[in-house]
Parts: C-alpha cells; structure tokens; sequence
C-alpha cells in the first residue's frame, strides 16, 4: 500500500498548532486552489468526531467522509476516509514541541486507490506527486497562519 510522509517545523508552541488544527475553516484553509471545499457536516475534533466535504473542481466534486481517531491533541490525531475517492486513506498528523518554541509537525498518509477508469483522476491528484503538491501548499498555509507576528 502506497505512503506518503512529510515532515517540517512551524515557529509556534504546540498550543496554537493544536487552536489551529481545531478552527472549523482548517481544512478549508489547507485546501490549494483550484480545488473547491465546502464543509458539509462538521463535529468538533474529538475521538470518533465525523467530517463530511465536497471537494471539487469547478461543477466535478466527490463528497468526502472522515472519522477522526486516536485523538490526542498533545500529540496528534489520525483521521481515516470512511466515504470518498480511494479505497484507503488514513491520515495521522502527528504533533511534537521543541524546547525552542517550534512545533515539529509530521504527517503519515497510507492510502489505496480504487481499480477502474473511473478512480483514474485520483491516481492524478494522490500521486506522489500530487500529494507533494498538496502538502508544500499546506505547509505553507500552516506556517502563514501560525508564524505572523
């Protein structure tokens, strides 16, 4: 099964990564143009808390459903597709504070595509890639956020 792992330091405590991993907009917030996301159904994050989206470009769009698991947010949570574009997709996000004021974030993704021409667009989108792409946009937004002064 494919992984994908990425790894970086935020100039923030780990008190605001949590706040900001918490913030209803955060997904929004983390998602690049083009791509669309509109917030369906939304529980606060806790063990077992739900999140249900559309994610699309322009009229296309693929309603997403996640359950949030192991939730620890001095440490990190784990958010897992129960309805989407793959077969597989876990997501842990992995939280750990430095003595100088940083934060170390590291993500760890394990995911499986759907067989068919019709999953073609996700071997796109969640390529190496595409998932590259994805998380340089995130890590950006994550340190935008966090580290103005």
């Amino acid at each position: 099964m494919p992984e994908f792992r990425t790894r970086y330091r935020v100039k923030a405590p780990l008190s605001a990564v949590v706040k900001f991993h918490e913030r209803e907009d955060v997904l929004a917030r983390l998602t690049p143009p083009p791509l669309q996301l509109d917030v369906l159904a939304r529980e606060p994050l806790a063990e077992g808390s739900r999140l249900v989206f559309r994610l699309g470009l322009g009229p296309l769009g693929i309603i997403w459903e996640a359950i949030h698991q192991d939730v620890d947010l001095q440490h990190g949570f784990t958010d897992e597709q129960r309805r989407g574009p793959l077969q597989f997709w876990r997501h842990r996000h992995t939280f750990f504070p430095q003595s100088d004021g940083y934060t170390v974030i590291e993500e760890h993704i394990t995911y499986a595509y759907r067989p068919g021409w019709r999953s073609l667009w996700t071997w796109l989108v969640f390529s190496p890639l595409g998932l590259h792409l994805l998380f340089a946009y995130r890590r950006w937004a994550i340190r935008r956020a966090l580290e103005q002064t």
